[in-house]
């Protein structure tokens, strides 16, 4: 017998009512607000340690609320897969950027989900990852790319 997460998460043909589900979710993405909160994570927030999320969590800035409305959206999409609404590589064909956040964040999450008290903070995300090896190997990848821009950063800053 499966387990609910089990079942929902097994891979099933698409279907129309996934496309449009994916195509409902790519216009939220585009909403003008959303659309400024992705830009500011994928580009300035690569958090070190618990204390940059701290930061950014307690900042009275548009930061705060950037990083609550990137998060949550992404959680809230991969829980439609979680929750067997939507075919899981319907999503990962457009949802490069979950894997990104994710790849930022996923050192953090079990500190995020205990010091700040938020049990089921990326729950769904993680879920979903852990479940797809597909969204593994791009994990994998990311790491691999963030990697490599740290390294030209500190190779930047050694420079006179």
């Amino acid at each position: 017998m499966h387990r609910p997460e089990e079942k929902s998460m097994q891979r099933s043909v698409p279907t129309y009512e996934d496309a449009q589900l994916v195509l409902k979710l790519y216009e939220l993405r585009r909403e003008e607000k959303l659309r400024a909160a992705r830009e500011w994570f994928v580009t300035n927030f690569s958090p070190a340690s618990i204390e940059d999320v701290k930061a950014v969590s307690a900042s009275t800035g548009p930061e705060n609320a950037y990083y609550r409305m990137v998060t949550s959206y992404w959680d809230m999409a991969a829980s439609l897969v979680v929750r067997g609404v939507l075919n899981v590589d319907l999503l990962l064909d457009s949802a490069g950027e979950m894997i990104l956040i994710w790849t930022k964040l996923e050192a953090l999450v079990p500190t995020i989900r205990e010091t700040m008290t938020a049990p089921n903070f990326l729950v769904n995300v993680e879920k979903l990852i852990a479940g797809s090896a597909n969204a593994q190997e791009r994990v994998r990848l990311f790491r691999q790319r963030l990697a490599a821009q740290r390294q030209r950063a500190a190779a930047g800053a050694g420079k006179p």
